[in-house]
């Protein structure tokens, strides 16, 4: 039986769920994400999104082949989108300030994942270069903050509060 004056301290204590946190980041923000990318560029073919991000492994050959590089691109743009939520749970353990000031931390989050994306992960695969317009690349940068960041650092503190 439980100590009564222990009992309040175990219900102020919420429990920290890792893998709902990293789930439901994960998969909000790859719904969230393909959907902006789908909408905003190809609405009409919108199996072009997933195949370009296969492209990033297959070269210009994703769009050759229908729906496998499709499908590839489906898992790795979720590949990417649990990884991103992993590694901010990660580094909420270490600091907590993460789960604290979630909204400013997740979009913060949000913008250095479109940078490293930009400048680390695209230069470094096969895809073919890009030739998109500043404003649709600011406009993917704030899409960044809102759709990327702040859905993971909101499903951390929700699921794995410091």
């Amino acid at each position: 039986m439980l100590n009564s004056a222990a009992a309040p301290a175990q219900l102020a204590q919420p429990r920290s769920r890792p893998f709902q946190a990293i789930f439901w980041g994960g998969s909000i923000v790859g719904a969230l994400d393909i959907a902006y990318a789908i909408v905003m560029y190809t609405p009409r073919h919108p199996i072009l999104i997933p195949q370009t991000i296969a492209s990033g492994v297959l070269g210009v050959e994703a769009y050759n082949e229908g729906m496998s590089s499709a499908a590839l691109g489906v898992f790795l743009h979720f590949l990417i989108a649990f990884t991103a939520a992993a590694v901010y749970f990660a580094a909420s353990r270490k600091l907590p300030l993460l789960t604290r000031r979630a909204v400013v931390c997740g979009l913060l989050y949000g913008a250095l994942i479109f940078l490293f994306m930009q400048f680390v992960v695209l230069p470094l695969s096969a895809k073919p270069p890009s030739h998109m317009a500043v404003p649709e690349r600011l406009a993917e940068f704030v899409e960044h903050w809102f759709f990327v960041g702040l859905p993971i650092a909101l499903s951390v503190r929700r699921f794995a509060p410091r």
